[in-house]
């Protein structure tokens, strides 16, 4: 018997027309039968428009969403009706793994910009991972990485002062992007300055003197939402070693420190 061909990164963006979903298929090594399933059971939504909610706080949870472009942030509500932002989610990122325990939504998932995601039914995942082996394990490894990294960001940012958590910020992104094949000195900031200081755990008015400050120090360069990182050893010096945070489809905070 003839040893079963491996999809090449090429064959897996035609295959799913460019879209996000390299970051489950690629650490597989799904054969071409098997790629061929999986793009099956993916459906292809409208884009999310600016403002709009891919899910909801609180409702039952149906589908895992991979984002093809664009980008989304997640919040929960406080008690006293106040957002607490979690995370910004990036194109190449998987988005609802949180909610396979409870079945239901632990938080709301908002579009920052024109967003287009595909949407893969959970029930026919969990179907398809009887029949690909390897499929449910790699999930798990996801899932793995995302509680990973939540108890890491959550430790490091509660400590750290506010320079160094948004150094800590900006690297993550950067870090992001780079494995996703995009530039990692050049990127859209898509969430808003109160929105990052919401989860940075810091006031609006420091985010702006802090950009300021690592611009005149040579560190970035800002102009309205576009962020040019021009020293990133720099920018680790100030995060510190616990700065570069392990990789994660979620980037979360729960910092409320100013």
């Amino acid at each position: 018997m003839s040893k079963q061909r491996v999809v090449n990164l090429s064959e897996v963006r035609t295959q799913c027309q460019k879209c996000s979903l390299y970051q489950l298929c690629m650490p597989m090594g799904l054969a071409e039968g098997d790629l061929n399933k999986l793009d099956k059971i993916i459906k292809r939504r409208r884009p999310v428009e600016k403002g709009e909610f891919l899910f909801r706080l609180g409702e039952d949870f149906i589908s895992l969403y991979a984002i093809r472009s664009g980008s989304l942030k997640t919040y929960t509500s406080q008690s006293d009706g106040q957002e607490q932002v979690i995370g910004m989610h990036l194109p190449g990122e998987l988005i609802g793994l949180d909610a396979i325990g409870d079945s239901r939504h632990g938080c709301s998932a908002v579009a920052l910009e024109t967003t287009s995601v595909c949407e893969i039914p959970f029930e026919h995942l969990e179907a398809l991972s009887r029949e690909i082996p390897g499929l449910q394990h790699h999930l798990f490894r996801l899932m793995s990485a995302e509680i990973q990294h939540d108890q890491c960001h959550m430790t490091v940012l509660a400590r750290m002062p506010v320079e160094n958590r948004l150094a800590s910020f900006l690297l993550s992104l950067s870090d992001r992007y780079k494995l996703r094949g995009y530039s990692a000195s050049e990127f859209n900031l898509s969430m808003s300055r109160s929105d990052i200081a919401n989860m940075l755990g810091m006031a609006m008015e420091t985010i702006s003197r802090l950009l300021t400050g690592f611009q005149e120090q040579g560190l970035i360069q800002v102009e309205r939402k576009h962020i040019r990182i021009l020293d990133a050893a720099g920018l680790r010096a100030i995060a510190g070693q616990c700065g570069e945070l392990p990789d994660s489809p979620v980037d979360n905070s729960s910092s409320h420190s100013a």
